[in-house]
């Protein structure tokens, strides 16, 4: 059962002990606190790769909060290729994730077969509680964005899953665009 009491992402990064994984399955996000950059990226090709501007800071911090803390922090990103502007946009940002502490994988879509994968993107911390994302159809945050799950069998098929794709993915220094 999902649970009914919402845990901001915030809270359950800073609570985590061991590590905390985030699976992205889209190929496009549209959400309003990435608007202004995105579309300055999509003008000028410039992105912002400050780890101290106002747009990564916030992050940066927490990530690091973790990392020192001793939580192996890692994103994992599957790709369709050729990929879209969208993913190009990340992947020119993904030197402050990397920075910050985050382990960054690619894996590109069409080497998923054989994986069984989850339908929605989600954090997964300490393989205990897994905040799922929800998305519309053109990326942006659903009526009901997040939902919190801690069913021990449901966590862990997410938590198998994960793990598959991170054996196969690419690191990001080795990762190249297509």
């Amino acid at each position: 059962m999902p649970q009914k009491e919402p845990l901001r992402f915030d809270e359950l990064l800073a609570g985590a002990r061991h590590s905390a994984i985030h699976l992205e399955l889209r190929d496009v996000y549209a959400v309003a606190d990435e608007a202004d950059d995105y579309r300055r990226w999509r003008e000028t090709g410039e992105r912002d790769v400050d780890p101290t501007s106002a747009y990564w800071a916030p992050w940066v911090a927490m990530v690091r909060a973790a990392t020192a803390r001793g939580v192996v922090v890692r994103r994992i990103r599957i790709v369709s290729e050729p990929v879209s502007d969208y993913i190009k946009y990340e992947h020119a940002g993904t030197t402050v994730n990397a920075a910050a502490g985050e382990e960054v994988r690619w894996l590109p879509r069409h080497q998923t077969v054989g994986l069984l994968l989850p339908a929605v993107d989600g954090w997964l911390f300490d393989d205990k509680r897994l905040l799922l994302n929800h998305f519309t159809g053109e990326g942006q945050w659903a009526a009901v964005p997040m939902e919190l799950r801690m069913e021990p069998d449901f966590v862990k098929a997410y938590a198998d899953a994960a793990e598959a794709v991170w054996e196969r993915a690419v690191p990001h220094a080795e990762y190249k665009i297509r």
